[in-house]
């Protein structure tokens, strides 16, 4: 345990992205509980109005992500800079992602369900982060022997073939698993060779003229959505708040 951890978390590459992790997650879990209090209208925490502006917190969250990335690139991977660079990156990171939703729309939607794809971006982006964390490096070249190593093209054909599946799996309307799969490649294959979500790019292209196939995969659809999307809900309003009604 002890190798594993030092091997993974604390030699002088990880403790970076260990940092950006944390900081990313604290600034996130903060900064949706002060909007929270603010929202009720508890406690000594206001929006930033200066002139009738509201400033959002993205806002300082590009700030701070723009100056720890280039002071990562300009300071390499060690010593106390670059772990200076990584926690301003990680606190601009969660600030600008607690606000993707509103990002995306260009129009206000904290609060409303189309923000709930904020912690959805957020977890995902916790749960990439983590597994890289742990030793996943991405597109699965990782765990090569010494003779692999030395064939670049076994590792090319492994990073085109994951790359592929992935895209395939985005193109099935599977955001979620493309994402984790680029780093995990059984998640990309088995996005992949399931069928597509209804209303994705691929089922338009290649189930219009096959109506057995088209009705089967609404059929899972369905049941899927009917076993998780409760779930989902109740999670992202847990973790960021109820939207209005």
């Amino acid at each position: 345990m002890g190798d594993w951890w030092y091997r993974n978390i604390l030699e002088p590459g990880k403790l970076p992205l260990l940092l950006a992790l944390a900081s990313f997650v604290v600034t996130f879990t903060a900064t949706r509980v002060i909007t929270r209090m603010i929202r009720a209208g508890k406690g000594p925490f206001r929006n930033v109005t200066p002139g009738g502006l509201h400033v959002h917190h993205c806002v300082p969250g590009v700030v701070l992500m723009t100056v720890g990335g280039f002071t990562a690139i300009a300071g390499g991977r060690a010593g106390w800079g670059s772990g200076l660079a990584a926690v301003l990156f990680g606190t601009g990171t969660g600030l600008v992602l607690d606000e993707f939703a509103l990002i995306l729309h260009l129009s206000d939607v904290y609060w409303s369900r189309e923000g709930t794809l904020s912690v959805e971006v957020v977890l995902l982006t916790s749960a990439l982060a983590s597994l890289l964390l742990c030793g996943f490096l991405p597109l699965g070249v990782d765990g090569l022997t010494e003779e692999q190593a030395e064939n670049r093209w076994v590792v090319i054909g492994t990073v085109v073939l994951n790359l592929l599946l992935a895209v395939v799996a985005l193109f099935k309307g599977k955001p979620r698993l493309a994402v984790l799969g680029a780093v995990v490649p059984l998640l990309a294959l088995i996005a992949a060779v399931r069928l597509a979500r209804p209303a994705s790019p691929w089922a338009r292209r290649f189930y219009a003229r096959r109506p057995r196939t088209r009705a089967r995969t609404i059929r899972r659809a369905y049941r899927h959505d009917r076993r998780w999307s409760g779930l989902q809900r109740r999670i992202g309003d847990l973790i960021g708040g109820a939207p209005s009604r």
